[in-house]
């Protein structure tokens, strides 16, 4: 990756509305891995969603040199792995984490529902993530961040994705030899799908990323829950109790998970707010991005006082 290059890059608009990304970054040189040719088209779904993504990309959002706490936050939006929601999941949330010193880069992945473009649908958004990670730790320099404070936030099955992430990080899925350092320092995980099991599932997201009839094998090796070590990072949940399409118990056996695991966590569930409300929960109004900020600081991984 050609830093300088990549810093050329033009802040495109999407949707209509702006982004104020800096920069835009492909996450790959020359032949996308993982990929195929195909006939198929980005699509913009309008209300700030897009699918058929083709061409992955980082979104850099960078705070002024002077207001950086050097904590860089790489969002997943979710779209149960056949779309993304990327304003309100993605763009609106690096603007807010900014606000507050944090660098954040909104990952634009491709979905495993796309199956004409990709040659191996279950690892190409992983592929994706971990590809994120080395950029944005191998430049954490540049970025002007700290290297051993780059966490995830990802929103439904974004939050599928940061948990896989967060569990399987000794599986490299990048075609280099190179040793590479991809375990996430944290994870901040928003109605996460966690658990692909029956009786916890959202079977979307199952369907879209391992097929109608996966095997058992796949549904615990994809059932995070599961997968929790002591090596786990430190977690940050939040959910709604009466969330119907990721039920609240995906969060629950997370959090227990990291909790038998001796690894550090704290799990916020509101009364009321149902699914997807992103950044603002109209239901139970309060600004939930504080309480991450105050857990950033418990956990010394956010220094500073930007925005207060």
């Amino acid at each position: 990756m050609n830093f300088k290059k990549s810093l050329l890059f033009s802040i495109l608009p999407m949707f209509n509305a702006i982004t104020q990304a800096q920069t835009i970054i492909p996450l790959y040189e020359g032949t996308i891995p993982n990929s195929r040719p195909c006939e198929i088209k980005e699509t913009d779904m309008g209300n700030g969603r897009v699918s058929t993504i083709i061409t992955p990309v980082l979104y850099a959002y960078l705070p002024q040199k002077r207001d950086s706490n050097k904590t860089c936050v790489i969002i997943f939006p979710g779209g149960g792995y056949t779309r993304l929601a990327i304003d309100h999941e993605g763009f609106q949330v690096a603007e807010a984490l900014n606000k507050r010193g944090i660098a954040a880069f909104v990952l634009k992945y491709r979905q495993p529902h796309d199956i004409a473009c990709i040659e191996n649908p279950e690892t190409v958004a992983q592929m994706d993530a971990q590809q994120a990670i080395t950029i944005v730790r191998g430049k954490a320099a540049g970025f002007n961040i700290n290297p051993d404070a780059i966490g995830l936030l990802g929103f439904s099955a974004g939050g599928h994705l940061a948990s896989t992430i967060g569990t399987h990080f000794t599986n490299s899925l990048l075609p280099s030899n190179k040793p590479i350092n991809l375990r996430p320092d944290f994870l901040v995980l928003a109605y996460p799908v966690i658990s692909f099991s029956d009786s916890l599932a959202h079977k979307g997201s199952r369907d879209n990323m391992l097929g109608p009839k996966p095997s058992a094998e796949k549904i615990k090796l994809y059932s995070n829950e599961l997968q929790v070590t002591p090596q786990t990072p430190p977690t940050f949940l939040l959910h709604a109790a009466d969330d119907h399409a990721v039920i609240v118990e995906n969060s629950l056996h997370f959090f227990m998970a990291l909790q038998q695991n001796k690894v550090p966590a704290e799990m916020h569930i509101y009364q009321k707010g149902g699914h997807g409300f992103g950044l603002q929960n109209k239901a139970e109004p309060n600004d939930w991005l504080s309480l991450v900020y105050a857990w950033l600081k418990t956990n010394k991984l956010m220094k500073g006082n930007v925005g207060e």
